[in-house]
């Protein structure tokens, strides 16, 4: 089951942290996070998921920054977040994905026990101007049935920033 907005409400510093917190987020089974203000490319043309790729970032001022369509643009959430016993999900805000934006390519879910920064995989069908703190996606928590490990370490727990492909650890 999906946690209704007033369950999310209920569980915020308990097993769900979302830092920092606004109630004029908080939606009927979700809650809205936003963009924060950098955005990290990746430099070479051709990426291998074997090698650690070269990135370099993008600073997203207040009058905003046009994203190009064919280009893969990470992002991360000005919010931090923590869940405990519920299984975190990040989806685009539908005003969004009606620009054509596309917020998580394929990496909305999350575990049990994540802690950090979500990075957004960012795609655009067309040119599209985004800006800072702008409400980007949201996200929202799946009960879950039967016992469970926390996840507690990995390539992208506890986080402070965007987190570009760290894959290539996969074949060491």
């Amino acid at each position: 089951m999906i946690l209704s907005g007033k369950m999310i409400h209920e569980r915020i510093g308990k097993d769900i942290v979302i830092e920092p917190f606004d109630p004029a987020r908080l939606n009927p089974n979700s809650y809205n996070l936003s963009l924060a203000d950098e955005l990290v490319v990746y430099e070479d043309g051709l990426l291998d998921m074997k090698k650690e790729n070269p990135t370099r970032s993008i600073r997203i001022p207040n009058d905003g920054y046009e994203l190009q369509p064919r280009k893969l643009y990470l992002g991360r959430t000005a919010e931090f977040t923590r869940t405990e016993n519920f299984v975190p999900m990040l989806e685009g805000r539908s005003s969004v994905g009606r620009l054509g934006l596309f917020v998580h390519v394929t990496a909305g879910f999350g575990d049990v026990g994540f802690a950090g920064y979500w990075t957004l995989e960012m795609f655009c069908i067309q040119p599209v101007r985004i800006y800072p703190n702008v409400e980007i996606c949201q996200i929202y928590y799946h009960t879950l049935d039967g016992d469970f490990e926390t996840y507690k370490s990995g390539k992208y727990q506890n986080n402070r920033g965007i987190q570009p492909s760290r894959m290539y650890l996969d074949f060491v």
